[in-house]
């Protein structure tokens, strides 16, 4: 009994060691510029500032309600389930597979519907500054899109856990980590090609100059870049951005049309310089690495918090639908707390993406320009609070990236 007391302490000690382990192994090891210095008022306007903060600062509070919605219907769902979740929950114990899967599903939808009228209300306000260019009946139906591949991944994830929990009670976390990890690079393959086209139409980036300049950025930085796309994301949005996606042979840099269109050519070639960066330091595949890494611990306190606190059953065949709101819950609490960490290494490879980009490009103004154009264009804030920046950036604060470019200025 006395080791018991002590399983749950050790189980959060490890999956912590863990993400900080995997963190500090794979950070940019150099590369990084150090920011300079940077007064925000010498950058933007304050109307800028002021439009910003209107926008910005309310819809954090939407973002915050939805995460604390969707774990307060977790919650309730798991320790004292409505009458009618737990009938559901009962009927679909009857059949463990094919019904877990209908309350996996079930449970996702609800998370969704739950969170809707925030969504509309964030979604109304984007329309109010002119960022989303969504009419409702759009915006309703990409939703219930989102909606059905959340629930179809939801359906297959249940099945898959409960199959795992019955037949390995006491080691399930292993052999589900395993699949966590074979499942999210089965994901990011076939994203592109599968999931993305039902949200936009892509399309390669025709002959052209900024053609030419993919390529020969691509050349001097020694990639493979794969296939270029450009997307219809003004269909959306009048916002502007770039990413890459895939894996192997999905691999792909994606432009919006809003960058294409609506940039100067040298700040294009600031974007694609810093995607570039991406393939050529293979960060996908390491961000799955980062995953394979703190999997087995994270699910290991999966199991031994909902164990501990009664709400995962510990013998052999016992697992039916009806441990699937605790198990959602154990997993979206310890998935935050690995976000977190998964977010400070994120930031520190996007710091690097940008240093490769201004040595790729040799244009510190194009780059500070860039960053001052995405930040009005996407009505961001270029300097948010430190707290929340830390808990759910993904890329260094506006400022920061200013800063690298005023420090690379005044190396060269």
């Amino acid at each position: 009994m006395r080791a018991d007391r002590y399983r749950l302490p050790l189980a959060v000690g490890v999956a912590v060691v863990a993400a900080g382990a995997a963190t500090l192994l794979l950070r940019p090891r150099g590369g990084v510029l150090e920011p300079a210095a940077v007064e925000v008022a010498a950058y933007f306007s304050p109307d800028d500032l002021q439009r910003a903060e209107d926008y910005r600062g309310p819809q954090r509070l939407i973002g915050l309600g939805s995460l604390a919605l969707t774990g307060g219907a977790l919650v309730l769902m798991a320790i004292r389930p409505p009458a009618p979740v737990r009938r559901a929950l009962e009927r679909a114990s009857r059949r463990p597979y094919a019904g877990g899967a209908a309350a996996g599903a079930g449970i996702s939808l609800v998370l969704v519907a739950v969170t809707l009228p925030l969504a509309a209300v964030a979604h109304d306000r984007a329309r109010g500054v002119g960022l989303s260019t969504q009419d409702w009946l759009p915006w309703l139906g990409d939703t219930a899109k989102a909606a059905g591949i959340g629930a179809l991944m939801a359906a297959g994830g249940a099945a898959i856990g409960l199959a795992l929990l019955r037949r390995f009670p006491r080691h399930w976390w292993a052999s589900a980590s395993v699949a966590l990890v074979a499942l999210s690079a089965a994901f990011v393959y076939a994203s592109p090609v599968v999931i993305e086209p039902l949200f936009n139409r892509f399309e390669p980036l025709p002959q052209g100059e900024l053609r030419g300049d993919v390529v020969a950025l691509a050349q001097r930085a020694g990639v493979d870049v794969g296939e270029v796309y450009r997307v219809d994301a003004s269909r959306r949005t009048t916002g502007a951005n770039a990413y890459v996606g895939g894996l192997g042979a999905t691999k792909r840099v994606v432009l919006y049309d809003n960058l294409i269109e609506r940039f100067p050519p040298e700040e294009v070639r600031s974007v694609v310089a810093h995607e570039l960066a991406h393939v050529k330091h293979r960060d996908v595949p390491r961000g799955l690495l980062w995953l394979a890494i703190v999997a087995p611990p994270g699910l290991f306190l999966v199991k031994t918090a909902g164990e501990r606190f009664g709400l995962l059953p510990s013998g052999r065949g016992q697992a039916t639908a009806t441990a699937l709101p605790a198990l959602a819950l154990a997993l979206g609490l310890v998935s935050f707390a690995g976000g977190i960490a998964s977010n400070v290494l994120s930031r520190q490879v996007e710091a690097r993406a940008d240093a490769f980009a201004l040595k790729l490009t040799d244009d510190p103004a194009a780059h500070i320009g860039l960053e001052r154009r995405l930040s009005r264009q996407n009505i961001s804030d270029p300097d948010p609070p430190d707290v929340l920046h830390r808990l759910f950036g993904t890329h260094p604060k506006t400022v920061d990236r200013i800063g690298y470019g005023l420090t690379y200025a005044r190396g060269q």
